[in-house]
This record gives C-alpha cells, structure tokens and sequence, in this order.
C-alpha cells in the first residue's frame, strides 16, 4: 500500500488545524496592538474560528480541483 492511510490523513487533518489555530491565537494576541487593536479572548477565538473555516474550504478546494485535473503530488 503506497500514500497515506484514511486514518492517517485524518490524524494530519486534525493536528495541522490546531496548530494551525494555535498560531493563529497568538499572533493576533502579538501582531494586533502593533496597530493599536485591542481584542479579548473571545473575540480572538472567534477570529480563529472564521479563519480556520475559510482555511479548511480553501485546502478542501484546492485538493479536489487537483485532483479534477490530474495534478497529484509526485508529478502523477
């Protein structure tokens, strides 16, 4: 069996979103009063939370026009 399991896939998935989210907390918590914003912890995980959504359609979207049109990874 070549690639990745479902499992496996899915394990990623999960990890790479909250990670990513993760990043995202602290660097609007670091980045925002650079520009004099003042945000609280709610409004921050809210963001997160938009931010994470449109992330996830965006990469789902990508894969499959990628698929559609035959561009796999490893040139295939």
């Amino acid at each position: 069996m070549s690639g990745q399991s479902k499992k496996g896939s899915a394990i990623e998935a999960i990890f790479n979103v909250l990670v990513g989210y993760t990043i995202n907390v602290v660097a609007n918590f670091a980045i925002f009063p650079l520009f004099g914003w003042d945000i609280s912890l709610e409004q921050n995980l809210l963001m997160g939370t938009f931010y994470t959504a449109i992330s996830l359609a965006r990469s789902y979207c990508l894969r499959r026009a990628f698929n559609r049109f035959g561009l796999r990874r490893g040139g295939g």
